[in-house]
């Protein structure tokens, strides 16, 4: 399956990065976010007049972090890496953005995504309620309704769209098709999803809860990468990575891979003190269950057998 252009053709006038650069250059899109991240969390800071004490600055700043306007600020520094993978892709390679996945209905891909990516949310929220993990521990905005509210579970909104698709463009967007177009789709597919899990890795110390919460986020990348490839389009799982992102913490107060957020979400759940760390997932979150290993297994099966029975149109290879 060597050679296939994931989302638009190949012309003459395109380059293709280097295969040995592939990765590296990727890390160097993230260290641009990570150089500029200090700049965003002081403007935040300051914004927000949170204060810190600069006689112990790394402590100030990680009793900081959940805070909800510093923790948003973290999201919208992932504009940096999209900036610049979307530099790259221009000028170097001299491509559209239709070849990295923006190629048409963007409103609507978007919009089902979403969708989508609430639907799988509640499947495995609602299951770990079912089942015990998982109870309310209060209304969240509801116990003091008022517009003031929902303005940080908006901004959250936006910024987990920012990071959501920021990650989907540097893995399923830029990586997955460059190497899809010189190795083939099952190393793109592989190498991306692998990536991706690995970038989870710092989030919480080593523990159970982290090892499951990596394998189901790989599971996400071999998921993501299948939708990517059957829409022919990077918008929905733009789309599904915000939804399930957002919703996981302004939607019902849990953790996202790890990282919790002070925020008053819309409902408050919290995990019952009886429940095994493999339903809930304990620290990592509800990602690093099983349930949410049944429910991303299912889906991506799906996906497969429904790429293998009716693959898109230019993936002749895809049912063989």
């Amino acid at each position: 399956m060597a050679g296939i252009e994931l989302y638009a053709p190949r012309l003459a006038k395109h380059r293709r990065t280097w295969s040995l650069a592939i990765i590296a250059l990727g890390i160097v899109f993230l260290a641009l976010q990570i150089v500029l991240l200090p700049v965003f969390l002081m403007t935040a800071i300051n914004l927000a007049g949170i204060r810190i004490d600069p006689q112990n600055l790394q402590a100030s700043l990680l009793a900081v972090l959940p805070e909800w306007p510093v923790f948003a600020s973290s999201l919208f520094a992932c504009a940096v890496t999209s900036v610049a993978i979307f530099l790259w892709v221009r000028f170097f390679e001299r491509r559209g953005l239709q070849t990295i996945g923006f190629n048409g209905q963007g409103l609507k891909r978007f919009g089902r995504g979403f969708l989508i990516g609430l639907g799988f949310l509640g499947a495995v929220v609602g299951g770990l309620a079912l089942l015990g993990g998982y109870r309310i521990e209060s209304p969240g905005i509801w116990a003091a309704p008022s517009l003031s509210a929902f303005v940080p579970i908006l901004v959250l909104l936006v910024g987990f769209c920012i990071q959501g698709s920021g990650e989907e463009i540097l893995m399923r967007g830029w990586l997955m098709q460059l190497i899809a177009s010189r190795h083939g789709m099952y190393w793109a597919i592989g190498v991306n999803s692998v990536i991706f899990s690995l970038m989870h890795s710092l989030n919480t110390p080593p523990t159970p809860q982290l090892g499951l919460g990596l394998l189901n986020i790989l599971l996400v990348g071999v998921f993501f990468s299948l939708y990517a490839i059957r829409e022919q389009s990077l918008w929905g799982v733009c789309g599904w990575h915000a939804a399930w992102n957002w919703m996981l913490s302004g939607g019902v107060g849990l953790e996202v891979s790890g990282m919790a957020v002070k925020v008053a979400p819309l409902i408050d759940l919290i995990g019952t003190k009886d429940a095994a760390w493999w339903l809930t997932g304990g620290s990592f979150g509800p990602e690093g269950s099983v349930v949410a290993t049944a429910v991303l297994l299912t889906g991506t099966i799906w996906l497969a057998w429904q790429l293998r029975r009716n693959p898109p149109k230019g993936f002749p290879v895809l049912a063989e």
